[in-house]
C-alpha cells in the first residue's frame, strides 16, 4: 500500500509538471500575461466573474490563465478561492436606475425616451471572420469615437408604462425582507424570488440560454419581449456604522434585462405585461436575458398559470444550472471505483450464471 502510494504521488505530481508545459504552449512565442486577459478577453472573463460568483475582473483573468481558458475550471478556482474571504459588511442595494450606461436598447420603442445607445456590440456585425486580427495588433477602427463626457443616468423604459399600470411595478417585498444568501444557507423548495435569482445569476450561462430556448419554442406559457437590456456602471455604497448614511467606495459594471410577457390576467391581477429579471457581472447580455426569460417562467405562481415545462420546474431549472456541481459530479468518474465496480462485476456474473443454471 505504501508503495502504491508515492507511486501515485509521484505519477500525479509530473502531471502537475506536465500541466505546466501545456499551460505555458509553445516557448517561442510571448506568454499571455493576465492584463492581456482582463482586457482583451473582457466577455470572457465577465462570464467567469458571473460563475464564479466573485466581482474581480483581475482574479477571474488570473483563473482563466490558470485554468488554460477552460470557464468551468475558472469559475471553480473563484468559488474555492472566495469561500476564504471575510465578510466584513454589506453594501446598499445598487441602483440600476442611476446606472452610467454605456448601452442601452429596447425593442419594443420606436422612440425609446432617453435614446438608444448602441454600444460595444457584435449585434450589428456580419459575423465574418476578420483576418486583419491575424497581424500583430489590431486593425485601426472604421472611425474613432467622439469624445465627450459619459453618459448621464437615463430612466428606465418601462417606467411610464408601469405609471400607467401596463406593466406590473417593480417594487420590494412586502416588508422588504431580508433576502435569503444562497452561499450560507441551502436551498429549500420552493425558493423565493430572490434566491431564485442569486442561482440564476451564476448559473451555467449555456444552461440558461437552454432553458430560455426553450420557453421561446413553445414550453412555456410565454410571449415575451425585450423591454430593455442596459450596460455600464453602477455606484457601490455602504454606510459605515461611525457615520449612520451611505458613502460611495467605488462601481462595479453591470449589465441589466427586464424582459416584459403579455398576462391576460387572473382573479387576483389584471390584464397587464409583467416581468423577467435579468442581472450579471460586466457585459453579459445573453446571461442577462436568458436570465430573465427563465425567471419569468418561475414565477407560474404568482400568476395562477399552469406548470407545464421543465423551465417551470425550480428543482430542474436550479439546481442543474450549477456548472461547478456538475462538473464535479460528471468528472468524479473518472476517479478510482475498483471496489464499487468489482462488486457489481461480481453481481452480474452471479445472474448470468444463475441464468445459465435455470436454462435447460
Amino acid at each position: 500500500m505504501y508503495i502504491a502510494v508515492k507511486g501515485g504521488e509521484a505519477a500525479i505530481a509530473a502531471s502537475w509538471r506536465l500541466l505546466d508545459e501545456a499551460r505555458r504552449g509553445d516557448r517561442a512565442l510571448r506568454e499571455l500575461d493576465v492584463a492581456q486577459i482582463r482586457e482583451q478577453l473582457g466577455l470572457l472573463v465577465d462570464r467567469v466573474m458571473a460563475e464564479g460568483s466573485l466581482y474581480d475582473p483581475e482574479l477571474a483573468a488570473l483563473a482563466l490563465k490558470q485554468a488554460r481558458g477552460d470557464a468551468i475550471e475558472a469559475a471553480f478556482l473563484i468559488r474555492a478561492y472566495r469561500t476564504t474571504l471575510p465578510r466584513f459588511g454589506f453594501t446598499e442595494p445598487v441602483d440600476t436606475d442611476r446606472m452610467r450606461v454605456s448601452r442601452r436598447i429596447s425593442a419594443i420603442f420606436k422612440d425609446l425616451p432617453g435614446g438608444q445607445l448602441l454600444g460595444p456590440t457584435f449585434d450589428y456585425t456580419q459575423r465574418l471572420l476578420d483576418f486583419r486580427l491575424l497581424e500583430t495588433g489590431s486593425a485601426a477602427p472604421l472611425a474613432a469615437p467622439a469624445p465627450g463626457e459619459p453618459p448621464p443616468a437615463v430612466a428606465p423604459a418601462l417606467k411610464h408604462l408601469a405609471d400607467e399600470g401596463l406593466v406590473e411595478p417593480a417594487v420590494p417585498s412586502a416588508g422588504d425582507p431580508e433576502p435569503d444568501d444562497i452561499t450560507r444557507q441551502p436551498p429549500a423548495y420552493p425558493m423565493p424570488r430572490p434566491a431564485r435569482l442569486q442561482m440564476l445569476s451564476r448559473a451555467d450561462e449555456g444552461w440558461l440560454l437552454g432553458l430560455a430556448y426553450s420557453t421561446q419554442r413553445g414550453y412555456a406559457t410565454t410571449h415575451p419581449f425585450a423591454g430593455e437590456v442596459r450596460h455600464g456602471h453602477v455606484a457601490v455604497e455602504v454606510v459605515p456604522d461611525e457615520l449612520g448614511f451611505p458613502i460611495e467606495i467605488g462601481e462595479i459594471e453591470l449589465t441589466e434585462c427586464q424582459m416584459v410577457n403579455q398576462f391576460v390576467g387572473s382573479a387576483n391581477a389584471p390584464p397587464q405585461f409583467t416581468r423577467g429579471h435579468g442581472l450579471a457581472f460586466g457585459h453579459g447580455e445573453r446571461r442577462a436575458m436568458a436570465m430573465s426569460l427563465v425567471d419569468r417562467v418561475l414565477r407560474a405562481d404568482a400568476f395562477d398559470e399552469e406548470v407545464t415545462s421543465p423551465a417551470q420546474q425550480q428543482e430542474f431549472a436550479l439546481p442543474h444550472g450549477d456548472n461547478i456541481e456538475a462538473s464535479g459530479f460528471v468528472q468524479h468518474l473518472k476517479l478510482p471505483h475498483y471496489v464499487t465496480f468489482e462488486s457489481e462485476l461480481h453481481m452480474v456474473r452471479s445472474l448470468r450464471s444463475a441464468q445459465e443454471t435455470q436454462t435447460p
